[in-house]
This record gives structure tokens, C-alpha cells and sequence, in this order.
């Protein structure tokens, strides 16, 4: 496998609108181009998954983060903290983000991939969707073997980084000092949010 040739491939994918599966450091994700809503739409109907449960938003580094959300100074903290990492950050979105990703809600769940692949392809197609790459109620995603045939046919590129451990992010508002999700890390950031809290 050339990873160059394969990541360009899966970067051309996304810029034209389609759809790839990439490997985190939790399982497999699911991306489109994360401000074209008719690419996040795609995922919508791909995963069968509700309009009303919103998607992440994967990006390369917790500076490229700044274009798309507005953290205040203790959730930048926070992300400086646990970022790259399976964390989700639930802040502030800004313009370049669509109603269709958040469910036309003001707020957007951030994930830095602590993975050299994930933040690779990151860097390369921009801001992509970060959802399990699995039809919704079925099993996340592990081994790139295990993909549901809805998901394998409907994706340009399917990156494999190898099995992946399985702990799903640990989502985390962190202004409300609200773990919506506990997954990895969740011990570490609860400890955080006690720490750092008003």
C-alpha cells in the first residue's frame, strides 16, 4: 500500500463531495467534507442515522480548530490539554459551519484524531465529519474487514491504519462542566473539569 498515493486519493475523494473511511485512535470514522452540506448529508443517509443527532467536526490541530469554533479561554485551555486525543469538545461554532452538521444547533463537537493517518488526511482534505463508520445501532467499526456493506460501497477510499482499539471519545462540554459521553480519557478529564471548574 503507497499510504501518499492513498491518502491523496482519500483527500480528492472528499474535496469532490464523497465519502471516506479513515482509522482513529478509537475506531473508524466516517468522513465527508465537514462544510459541504450536501456531502454531510450523504453521511446522514449512508449511516441511516437521525438529523436531529448532530456530527463532529474533525481537524488536524487544535490552531486549525480556531477557523470554525470560538472556545473561550478555559475550553481553549482544555483543548490544549487533551487534544490531539479521543476527546470530543462541545463549543461555540462559527459561520463556516453548517446547520446541517450541528442540527442547527450553536454548538459543535471538536475531535483532534490522535492519530498520524487521521491528522494527515486532516491536513490535506480540510474539516471532516467525525462519526463511527458504521450504519447507526450497529457495532463501531474496528477492522476495516468488519465495514457494513452500505458503508464500503458508499465510500471513494477506505483508508487502513490496522485494527484500532475501540474505546469510543469521551465527549465533553466543557462550559457546563457536562461529560455527555464517557469513553477513553474520561477519568482524566472529569479530574479536569473538578480542577478547573468556577
Amino acid at each position: 500500500m503507497t499510504r501518499d498515493s492513498d491518502l491523496t486519493a482519500a483527500a480528492e475523494v472528499v474535496k469532490s463531495g464523497g465519502l471516506v473511511v479513515y482509522p482513529t485512535e478509537t475506531v473508524y470514522g466516517l468522513g465527508a467534507d465537514a462544510l459541504d452540506t450536501a456531502a454531510i448529508e450523504a453521511v446522514f443517509e449512508t449511516k441511516r442515522r437521525d438529523r436531529d443527532n448532530p456530527l463532529s467536526l474533525g481537524v488536524a490541530s487544535v490552531e486549525a480548530a480556531l477557523d470554525y469554533v470560538s472556545p473561550s479561554v478555559t475550553e481553549q485551555r482544555f483543548m490544549q490539554e487533551f487534544l490531539p486525543g479521543p476527546v470530543t469538545v462541545v463549543v461555540e461554532g462559527r459561520d463556516p459551519v453548517p446547520d446541517a452538521l450541528t442540527g442547527g444547533r450553536d454548538r459543535v463537537g471538536v475531535r483532534i484524531p490522535d492519530h498520524d493517518l487521521a491528522r494527515e488526511l486532516l491536513e490535506r482534505s480540510g474539516p471532516l465529519t467525525a462519526t463511527s463508520a458504521n450504519v447507526s445501532g450497529q457495532p463501531s467499526v474496528t477492522d476495516p474487514a468488519d465495514l457494513d456493506a452500505e458503508i464500503r460501497t458508499a465510500a471513494g477510499v477506505i483508508l487502513d491504519g490496522g485494527e484500532t482499539p475501540g474505546t469510543a471519545s469521551t465527549v465533553v462540554d466543557v462550559s457546563r462542566g457536562t461529560i455527555h459521553r464517557r469513553g477513553a480519557n474520561a477519568d482524566a478529564v472529569e479530574d479536569w473539569l473538578e480542577t478547573h471548574s468556577a
